[in-house]
């Protein structure tokens, strides 16, 4: 991997899930890093330190200089680029469940956009245009046709709120980029994020009622939730349930990195790029992987699909590949054995380190 000449990159949402495995994959890659969290979505440790980052700091031996911020604190947020000198950033501070956007739209929109808009107005103030944006392949609504590129129009028939702020955050770059060139920014569409460090040592620690399906299957292997309801199995798929992209949370972090080093090396001004394996996998199918991958079983029941659920999603992500040199490389099996790992050696998440009447 290329190295990075001892750059330094503010991380937004550093303690988060992905946050905290892109800091890893950033660090070994040779950059400094300063990450802001707000907690909304991840662990701290009681006295305004992450849990996570400091296992980071376990993982990679290097230091991060941690921040609790909130983006919509804009004193608080400049002071951090006062305190450092920054070279790009990656921005994946967000509100992130599609449930909870569908009851708290106002929360989402005030939290995502106006974090946003905050963030780019520092940025710009302090002369620093390169931006990696955390978003979604939630953009691109249902799709007509499979694999997903990016050519395809993003905005139309989205289903939730989460999915319209990542909507309306890429065409506020756009807008920003038209009106100033300066700004060199990359989109990075997710698609579904899963497993956790090799290590196990990091890995996903929901703080909200559980959204995933991986955190929820590891549960019901744990024994801790008698068994896992699958919303829908009357899709149009071979074996009737939802069909997704599931990419390696690690795969994904390296994605990030290799868009880092895209717009250190050439001026793209504004374009998007797929994060995916190219690959659907049905919610069956997973189940029987992780069951198979880690000797455990996952009982299950059915009931009905979910109000604005799709049924079908995976991505093309040849452009990436071809742009950035960036391709996902692990399997099905690593994403459920890496997870199992980091849940059998943390039943509790990150919770169990907190003690003296912290617990949460």
């Amino acid at each position: 991997m290329a190295q990075s000449n001892g750059k330094t990159v503010l991380v937004t949402g550093g303690a988060g899930y992905i946050g905290s495995h892109c800091v890893v994959t950033l660090q070994e890659a040779g950059y400094k890093v300063i990450a802001l969290d707000n907690f909304a979505n991840s662990v701290d440790d009681g006295c305004d330190g992450s849990i996570a980052l400091k296992r980071v700091e376990k993982i990679t031996g290097e230091p991060v200089t941690f921040y609790k911020c909130d983006l919509l604190d804009t004193v608080y947020l400049e002071r951090i680029f006062q305190n450092h000198q920054i070279d790009s950033v990656i921005h994946f501070a967000a509100m992130k469940a599609v449930g909870e956007s569908m009851q708290y739209p106002m929360l989402y929109y005030k939290n995502n956009i106006i974090g946003m808009i905050n963030l780019l107005e520092i940025m710009k103030k302090y002369n620093i245009y390169n931006l990696v944006f955390s978003s979604s392949c939630t953009v691109y609504g249902e799709p007509e046709k499979l694999p997903i590129t990016e050519e395809k129009r993003i905005g139309q028939s989205i289903t939730n709120v989460y999915g319209r702020t990542k909507f309306f955050i890429e065409e506020i770059l756009k807008d920003v980029t038209n009106s100033d060139d300066k700004w060199n920014i990359i989109a990075l569409r997710y698609f579904n994020p899963v497993g956790a460090h090799g290590s196990g040592l990091i890995g996903e620690d929901p703080t909200k009622q559980f959204t995933n399906l991986m955190p929820f299957i590891s549960q019901v292997a744990m024994g801790k939730k008698e068994k896992l309801t699958i919303f829908g199995n009357d899709y149009d798929t071979p074996d009737g349930t939802g069909i997704r992209d599931y990419i390696h949370v690690m795969d994904l972090a390296s994605g990030h990195v290799a868009a880092l080093h895209k717009l250190e090396k050439s001026h793209i001004q504004i374009k998007a790029y797929n994060l995916g394996t190219g690959r659907g996998v049905s919610v069956l199918e997973l189940i029987k992987t992780f069951e198979q991958t880690n000797n455990v079983k996952v009982p299950f029941t059915f009931e009905a699909r979910r109000h604005g659920d799709i049924s079908t999603m995976y991505a093309d992500p040849s452009l990436a590949e071809r742009e950035l040199g960036w391709k996902a490389t692990r399997s099905i099996q690593e994403m459920c054995s890496d997870f199992w790992r980091w849940q059998t050696m943390n039943p509790v998440g990150y919770k169990t380190v907190l003690t003296n009447g912290h617990n949460h």
